[in-house]
Formats: C-alpha cells, sequence, structure tokens
C-alpha cells in the first residue's frame, strides 16, 4: 500500500523509518512512504498557504488553492487512493476503521494546520475525515503517523505472522490477555502454570477469559455491542456469581 502525506512539515514523516516494523514494511516493499509539501504547490513568489478567515477570528486557515492542487497531484499519481483528512471533527479513528482502510488501494492523507482548512477543500476533493482522539493537536501529522502505523500492522506480510495482528488489543473486539516471558518467577511473581502446561486448548481458553475480565474491568463499553461465545456467557454468569456471593458476605460481615 501506498500512504501518500500532504503536509507543510514533509521531514516529521523521517521518524517512521528511523526504526521498527513500518521501517522494515517499506524496506520489504509491503508499504511505501511518499511524504509531499503543499508549499509546493503554492504561486505566490513567498509560497504562501494560509490567511486570514472570513468574518474574522482568531488564528489562520489553509489556503484551498495550493491544497486543492497537492491533491489532485497526488490522486493523478494514485488515482485509486481514498483521500482522507485529519481532523478533529472526523470520524473516530479506531482498530475496525484500520481494518477497513488497510483494504484500500492507497490512502492520501492531508494533514491541516493552523485552524483548519478551506472548507470548500473539504466538500469536494475529500472522501473521508478522521479523529485520533477528543483532543486538539498542533497539525495532523501525529495523527496521520499514528493512522500509518495502525494500517501497516494490518498489510499481509508486516508484521511476519498474521496471528500477531489478529490477537492484539481489539482485533477482537476485547483488550489483549496478559503477557509474560522469561524468567518463569520474577521478583516472588510466577508465570500462570497454565502458560506453562503445553495445553493449546487450556491457554487458548485462559487467554480468552484473561481478555473478557480486562475488558469488564478497563473498557466495559467495548462489550456492549461484541457478539460473545456461548463459552464466554457462561464464563461472565460464574464470574458474576463469585461476585455476588464476594459482596453478600462482605455484607453479612458488616
Amino acid at each position: 500500500m501506498n500512504f501518500t502525506i500532504l503536509t507543510l512539515f514533509p521531514e516529521m514523516f523521517s521518524a517512521l523509518l528511523v526504526g521498527g516494523i513500518v521501517k522494515r514494511a517499506v524496506e520489504r516493499q509491503y508499504i511505501s512512504i511518499e511524504p509531499i509539501n503543499i508549499r509546493s504547490f503554492a504561486k505566490d513568489r513567498h509560497r504562501t498557504v494560509d490567511d486570514r478567515p472570513y468574518g474574522g477570528g482568531c488564528g489562520m486557515v489553509m489556503k484551498p488553492e495550493p491544497l486543492a492542487e497537492a491533491i489532485r497531484h497526488a490522486r493523478e499519481k494514485h488515482p485509486e487512493a481514498y483521500t482522507l483528512v485529519l481532523t478533529p471533527q472526523g470520524r473516530l479513528f479506531n482498530q475496525q476503521v484500520a481494518q477497513e482502510l488497510a483494504g484500500c488501494a492507497g490512502l492520501i492523507l492531508v494533514c491541516g494546520r493552523y485552524e483548519g482548512i478551506d472548507e470548500r477543500v473539504r466538500e469536494d476533493l475529500v472522501d473521508d475525515e478522521l479523529s485520533v482522539g477528543d483532543y486538539v493537536l498542533t497539525g495532523g501529522e501525529l495523527a496521520a503517523m499514528v493512522v500509518i502505523d495502525a494500517v501497516s500492522r494490518l498489510i499481509p506480510g508486516t508484521l511476519g505472522s498474521e496471528r500477531s495482528a489478529q490477537e492484539d488489543s481489539f482485533s477482537t473486539g476485547l483488550l489483549e490477555y496478559p503477557q509474560y516471558t522469561r524468567p518463569k518467577s520474577f521478583e516472588g511473581s510466577n508465570v500462570p502454570e497454565v502458560l506453562l502446561s503445553g495445553d493449546h486448548n487450556a491457554i487458548r481458553r485462559w487467554r480468552r477469559q484473561t481478555s473478557l475480565v480486562r475488558t469488564v474491568l478497563k473498557r466495559p463499553d467495548l462489550l456492549m455491542d461484541q457478539p460473545l461465545t456461548r463459552d464466554d456467557i457462561e464464563f461472565m454468569k460464574k464470574l458474576q456469581q463469585d461476585i455476588n456471593t464476594i459482596i453478600g458476605k462482605q455484607s453479612i460481615a458488616s
């Protein structure tokens, strides 16, 4: 997959190539990353890319002419690519959206700056808008890096094992189960015996159940629309019974 990034600060994306999964994916040609400087499409001698907003107000707005030309240039090079603008107004980016975008032929990521981009560009040249969270960043570059990293992990071959992506937190709709490695005992805390048993069914069941417990405790909202298996429901019923018993005993004791 090709990631084309339209930005005023293309040098920021060199951070993705310093090391790690994204760098290896580029080297192995599973993905490509192409930052394009929006300023290159400004026509005046000062390469102006922003101006004061009509109607007044603080800050500046990205001008439509250079941005529109940059998007058209990127689309001409990658006509099948999907164009996204990173903005707090967009739909919330999550694992499901990452999986959706991983199926695209390519992505054009538009990084807003200042108070945002001229609305006419948003209306006419953008396929979708994405937000990485309910907070404000200085620009869309960091948000674009988040999207690139999350989507790259889902491109076949990038992780070396498709199971790695399938077992990540949120890929199953649940938080990931606890992870352990050597040594078997660390500062008095031992690895759960089931992980040393060699019983793959028991390990799979333990991982699923600990994922459920973690999700209930940390992100119960994820379970509201999550389809659960019969075994999941039976496990959670047993958990509920145990909790009710514990609460009941505490009530009696008090």
